[in-house]
């Protein structure tokens, strides 16, 4: 059996499989390393204050301050910082968005809770003697959780907040974060080391994997993950809240905050710096963080995760993502080859050949399609 293919038809054929396979290999790119592309600076905060907490939203970071002259500051890209008053002067500690509102919880001072539209002016709420030292935001409704004291308020709009919910265990509940329709909270301490809840009402506890000092809790990526200050293994994963497993984290650190966007997961250590991961599970040291500082509390916004600490010389640091390069890959210009044709010899039977066949019949339809588009061109002149 004898097929007469045109040259240039299959010139044509490996042209095309050559540009795709460009287009493929062009089209994505993988990091060596998890701390690739990330550039960490230090930049000055608004005053040397002792800053607790901090978060983003609305295009703005807000952090807060457990003393200073204004207990505030505010930045829309994590570098240059503006001081804000606070409402009172107490000693805050946390600080979240939600719903179009800031909310900022202290452990002292006569109104434990403050709000904001803007991060700029500041309302205070929340008259009592309990100390506040978490906070989150999810399903419409904020929970702020007292570390000593074992309850919870809510509230869903950040002015107006619900008589105490007991927390089911006296443990020293340290950190809340809300993701996959449930609020998780760790501890430092107790039997447990965990608790969830669907409406910062009603609690659930669940056991640790390790009864570590765990400091703060995240979600991101469909993963809860907390760190912790002591124990073998410091970070523990879960997908539902409920069920979790330890992970060694990049060094035996104190870690005290950890933040998830970007696709990238990163924690910050008191007195150390910052490791990150894309899993939750493997984590690599990120250098640039001022060792001398006792880092507090890390958030993510805009590409950017911006971390703050409450003494040492630097009080910020700053690690952002490069923006991704785009490659643009262009055909070259080709221009038609003279019809010369080749013979190609077929065995007559067999599965091999079958394919064989079919690639040369869709080759010599290509053929005829590039002698007709010609032939019509001639016609038209």
């Amino acid at each position: 059996m004898k097929i007469s293919l045109s040259r240039s038809v299959l010139r044509s054929a490996a042209i095309g499989l050559f540009l795709t396979g460009a287009s493929i290999a062009s089209a994505t790119a993988v990091h060596a390393d998890a701390t690739d592309g990330i550039v960490v600076t230090s930049p000055t905060a608004a005053e040397a204050n002792s800053w607790r907490g901090i978060t983003y939203g609305n295009g703005t970071f807000v952090a807060v301050a457990q003393s200073g002259v204004n207990q505030v500051m505010t930045s829309t890209d994590g570098t240059t910082w503006t001081a804000r008053e606070a409402a009172e002067a107490n000693s805050w500690t946390a600080v979240a968005y939600g719903g179009g509102t800031f909310v900022a919880t202290a452990t002292s001072g006569t109104n434990r809770i403050m709000s904001s539209p803007d991060g700029i002016t500041w309302a205070p709420h929340l008259n009592l003697n309990i100390d506040l030292d978490s906070i989150a935001y999810g399903n419409g409704t904020f929970v702020a959780m007292s570390s000593s004291d074992a309850v919870a308020f809510t509230s869903t709009d950040g002015s107006t907040w619900s008589p105490l919910h007991l927390l089911p265990t006296q443990d020293n509940w340290t950190s809340i974060a809300f993701g996959n329709g449930i609020f998780v909270a760790v501890a430092s301490d107790g039997t447990n080391g965990i608790i969830t809840s669907t409406d910062g009402i009603t609690w659930t506890t669940h056991v640790a994997p390790e009864l570590n000092s765990w400091s703060s809790v995240t979600y991101g990526n469909g993963l809860f993950v907390a760190v912790a200050g002591s124990g073998t293994n410091r970070v523990m994963t879960s997908a539902d809240g409920s069920t979790w497993t330890a992970h060694a984290a990049a060094s035996a650190r104190y870690w005290n905050s950890v933040a998830a966007g970007d696709g990238y997961f990163m924690a910050i250590a008191a007195m150390s710096g910052l490791m990150v991961s894309t899993d939750g599970s493997n984590w690599v040291t990120l250098a640039g963080a001022d060792a001398l500082s006792n880092w507090e509390a890390l958030a993510y916004g805009n590409n950017t995760f911006v971390g703050v600490a409450n003494t040492g010389t630097a009080r910020l640091v700053r690690a952002e993502f490069a923006a991704p390069t785009t490659t643009t890959t262009v055909a070259p210009a080709t221009t038609a080859a003279p019809v010369t044709t080749v013979a190609v010899n077929l065995p007559a039977t067999g599965s091999s050949n079958n394919n064989v066949i079919a690639f040369a019949a869709l080759m010599t339809i290509a053929g005829l399609a590039l002698v007709l588009r010609r032939r019509n061109s001639s016609d038209l002149v």
